[in-house]
């Protein structure tokens, strides 16, 4: 089924908190919600207090007049089980399910997510309110999908926790002989000679081991997909007819592998909130989520009025909240959601803003909202196709975990902003890219890019061989292909499960320092080249408005730079496009090798980046031509953004500074 065909049009609406808000209040949000254009709100998030001030004692009253406010105004309801946040007794009567961190620090109630999934207690409380709430209201009209906690994210380290590990643990590996294997245990005389021996990755004395600290991680996904399946099977026993979900957070901290949930959701749905490059990274979510969706419809459901940049929280500029959200459903998302509806006048995020801001209905944010309301129902004919997508980038949680481990060559490697450059690549250049797991099937896309995937099993290593070898072009960059799926390092030479397929060996890697840039070069006399004829990239795929050149003249005839990393590297069947050529000195010894390499395979080529491009040198290795807006086509149609301060020309549109079109584009050749 389609659940996203059960919402109807394109969602609009955020989180609703009526509870923060004296009663005489709700009646001005929905009418305020109806100016807006507002058709679903996310209700009784953070509510679990309220709806259960007292062990087993139940207040539903203000819920229940809420709903039927909001049925009246003509809004759905998007039921949250409020199990993120327990109430303060909750942590009084059972402390043990409250989270122990992985220095044996227990917290105590005061913030929010303070909950273990491993305690029988909390469990058996989570299941507990959530059959109240699907009893309650299962036949209410205004319910229109279950919000399945939020945020999913929190680890604990408690002895409920080290059990849960161990019992995960023998079903992954099945012997101690195994795990010993897969993990190393030999080194630093952690054999392991009983289960009860193993605990949670706990704080150490020094580095912990990897292997373990990754096993932690895929564990605690799979302990928390565990909570969140037995909500939804009290909710789909008692609703069968309602889409159920929760809101996946982004980060390198989330111990969530998104791609393992998206199947157990009826409806993949996200929380973004980009900080430094809000329109670049607000296109890497949605294509993230898109190929976590698979393909089909997703919700963008949490973003902000507010921009965070770290330092500081910014108004987001004029025009902007529409950009960014016609951005999201250009690429995938059934509406545009936010947290929140109203800003909250105290609490902890007081200052997170709102739809309707602390300045009230007579503000521009609220204005922007409203015209962004009037907006959507106008964009359904254009939503009816599916993303057209001219490349793919993969992406995999766990060789993201892997490559957060300590101990590593480099302390400042980052493989999701190594995905991001891949990613922002393309988008600068007009190249949509879905963004897909390694394992997926690539034989669709004419070019696949392959950023530091540290992390690489065999049997999806096969699967860019595949590719190539069916005319595929694949560009991979530094540290790809090092580890298998224990984090153990392949030996015989870098990049382990890739040589062959790239046609070089690294011998030895050689990070460098901020300061230091090194110059790339065509090769000369002194780089070996082997003798395999030269292969093209290939011509553009006839979904992208950027073009891919025919053929690549990299580095031409100005030298590159390489910077962050860098690797001696051995050919092997590839041939050199670029080599280093400088500096030589001792820290820097790699003058007149392989910097960048191309190897022919079967019909396809596979390229190899032996150090950090700067986003430009990447898109003339690509061979990419600068496209100055956003371009997603869908179908017929076509959605053109212009993020910046000057006026663009894209074909035959004239779009403003902070402008847009969505229109049936021109038929191609």
């Amino acid at each position: 089924m389609d659940w996203s065909e059960r919402l109807g049009g394109l969602c609009y609406g955020g989180d609703y908190n009526p509870e923060q808000w004296p009663e005489d209040v709700w009646k001005e949000d929905v009418e305020l919600m109806r100016r807006a254009g507002v058709n679903l709100v996310s209700v009784g998030v953070f509510s679990w207090a309220r709806l259960e001030p007292a062990p087993g004692v139940h207040d539903l009253g203000w819920l229940d007049r809420v709903l039927d406010l909001l049925h009246d105004g003509g809004i759905r309801v998007n039921l949250a089980t409020p199990t993120a946040s327990p109430p303060p007794w909750f942590g009084l009567a059972h402390p043990d399910a409250l989270t122990v961190t992985h220095d044996g620090t227990r917290l105590t109630h005061g913030s929010r997510d303070t909950y273990c999934v491993h305690s029988p207690a909390y469990l058996a409380a989570c299941a507990g309110i959530a059959r109240t709430l699907a009893e309650r209201y299962r036949d209410h009209p205004a319910l229109a999908m279950w919000h399945v906690h939020n945020e999913y994210g929190t680890t604990c380290h408690c002895d409920h926790a080290a059990d849960a590990f161990r019992t995960w643990l023998r079903a992954r590996h099945g012997t101690l002989e195994a795990l010993n294997d897969a993990w190393t245990t030999s080194f630093w005389s952690q054999h392991y000679s009983a289960w009860e021996q193993i605990t949670t990755p706990r704080a150490t004395q020094y580095l912990p081991n990897p292997s373990q600290a990754l096993d932690f991680r895929r564990f605690v996904s799979d302990a928390m997909l565990d909570h969140f399946r037995e909500q939804k099977a009290v909710l789909r026993e008692l609703t069968p007819d309602i889409p159920i979900t929760t809101n996946f957070v982004l980060g390198d901290w989330v111990p969530v592998n998104h791609r393992h949930w998206a199947a157990e959701v009826d409806l993949v749905a996200i929380d973004h909130y980009p900080s430094t490059d809000p329109p670049a990274e607000t296109a890497f979510a949605a294509d993230l989520a898109r190929g976590w969706a698979t393909g089909k419809p997703w919700l963008l459901m949490e973003q902000a009025v507010v921009t965070y940049t770290g330092p500081r929280m910014r108004a987001k500029h004029p025009g902007e909240i529409t950009r960014l959200s016609l951005s999201h459903i250009a690429r995938g998302s059934r509406g545009a959601m936010f947290f929140q509806w109203r800003a909250s006048r105290g609490g902890a995020e007081l200052w997170h803003g709102g739809m309707v801001p602390h300045a009230g209905p007579d503000s521009r944010i609220f204005r922007e909202i409203c015209d962004l309301g009037a907006l959507l129902p106008t964009l359904e004919d254009a939503c009816a196709a599916p993303v057209e997508a001219g490349a793919a980038i993969l992406w995999d949680a766990e060789a993201n975990w892997a490559l957060q481990a300590p101990g590593l060559p480099s302390t400042e490697l980052n493989y999701t902003e190594a995905v991001r450059q891949a990613h922002r690549v393309l988008y600068r250049h007009g190249v949509t890219a879905d963004v897909v797991h390694p394992s997926a099937d690539l034989s669709a896309y004419p070019l696949v890019l392959v950023p530091s995937l540290y992390l690489i099993s065999d049997a999806d290593a096969d699967n860019l061989r595949r590719y190539v070898s069916g005319g595929g072009t694949l560009v991979v960059s530094y540290l790809s292909g090092i580890a298998d799926e224990h984090a153990r390092v392949r030996l015989g030479g870098y990049p382990g499960a890739l040589r062959d397929l790239l046609g070089i060996r690294v011998e030895e890697f050689h990070p460098l320092p901020p300061d230091v840039a090194l110059t790339l070069s065509a090769p000369d006399v002194l780089a070996p080249r082997s003798t395999s004829p030269r292969a093209e990239i290939p011509a553009r795929p006839p979904t992208d408005e950027a073009t891919f050149s025919d053929e690549t003249t990299f580095p031409g005839d100005r030298p590159e730079t390489g910077t962050f990393w860098s690797e001696h590297v051995h050919l092997e069947g590839a041939e050199a496009l670029a080599v280093y050529t400088g500096p030589h000195t001792l820290a820097t010894p790699l003058s007149g090798q392989p910097a960048i390499t191309r190897h022919p395979y079967g019909s396809g080529t596979a390229l190899y980046i032996s150090t950090r491009l700067t986003d430009d040198a990447y898109a003339r290795l690509l061979g990419l031509s600068p496209t100055p807006v956003e371009l997603v086509r869908r179908g017929d149609w076509l959605f053109a953004i212009n993020h910046g301060d000057e006026e663009h020309e894209p074909g035959d549109l004239l779009l403003p500074p902070g402008g847009f079109a969505v229109r049936p584009h021109v038929e191609r050749e």
